[in-house]
């Protein structure tokens, strides 16, 4: 694959790197056998997400095509989180700290090896050079793109600061201004079901304990006094500036 890349430390071993789609993918059985996992093939079962494990096809030594699972950088977070080994923290910072930023920074893990092969092989300073310009234009539109959606950003950190909390029905018309649409008793519905909301008894759609915990809501007591001199005490679900955005990206299918 030409695409493939090889990285060897002393202590880890041989990890494989491949570019899928822009995305940076490593060889799940090499990062399983380095973080210290006897049996790498029920590791990847266990730790790794389906949907972040990719075959594809590569050359072993002998010039044959083998399929080969990769996994994402997610996936590799979460076999490192769950290793035994003493080293796996030197393990990840040698990923993440030195070998992903030189490919991102230059194209290639710049070893000594590469260095070397730069400068006898020609063809291979060629797609070295190539693979700088690439990733030079996608930092470029990166950059384009967060200057692109400053303006989302601010507006989203001031929401999640701010003291100005909502209504449901208001968070309705919110979802319906961002392209979904819903209305307030389905909204209350669709709360109720997912279990922001409770569902039943006296604290029917008063938050959870888990949506209290995740800071989306607010509850507003108000106490009437009514015509007969008895007082009664009300209360109100509210969506804080946290929770308005996070059930825009919930709807919008973003968390």
């Amino acid at each position: 694959m030409n695409n493939l890349q090889i990285f060897k430390n002393k202590q880890f071993g041989e990890i494989r790197i491949l570019e899928i789609n822009n995305k940076t993918y490593f060889g799940a059985t090499d990062s399983a056998k380095s973080l210290g996992y006897k049996n790498t093939s029920a590791a990847i079962i266990t730790h790794c997400k389906k949907d972040g494990v990719a075959i594809h096809d590569t050359i072993d030594s002998l010039g044959r095509t083998q399929k080969m699972n990769f996994i994402t950088e997610g996936n590799l977070y979460r076999l490192i989180s769950k290793s035994q080994l003493p080293g796996a923290e030197k393990f990840e910072s040698w990923v993440f700290d030195e070998v992903l930023p030189s490919i991102r920074n230059n194209g290639a893990y710049m070893t000594e090896n590469t260095i070397e092969k730069a400068l006898t092989d020609p063809d291979f300073l060629i797609k070295l050079a190539i693979n700088l310009k690439e990733e030079k234009l996608k930092r470029v539109q990166a950059e384009q793109k967060i200057e692109l959606d400053r303006p989302k950003v601010i507006f989203a950190n001031a929401l999640e600061v701010s003291n100005n909390t909502i209504l449901v029905g208001e968070l309705a018309k919110l979802l319906n201004q961002n392209g979904i649409d819903i209305g307030q008793n389905r909204l209350f519905d669709k709360l109720r079901k997912t279990n922001y909301l409770c569902s039943s008894g006296e604290r029917k759609n008063l938050p959870t304990q888990r949506s209290m915990d995740l800071g989306l809501f607010e509850i507003k007591k108000r106490t009437i006094t009514n015509a007969d001199g008895s007082v009664r005490v009300t209360t109100t679900t509210k969506v804080t500036g946290k929770g308005q955005i996070y059930f825009v990206n919930k709807f919008k299918g973003m968390n």
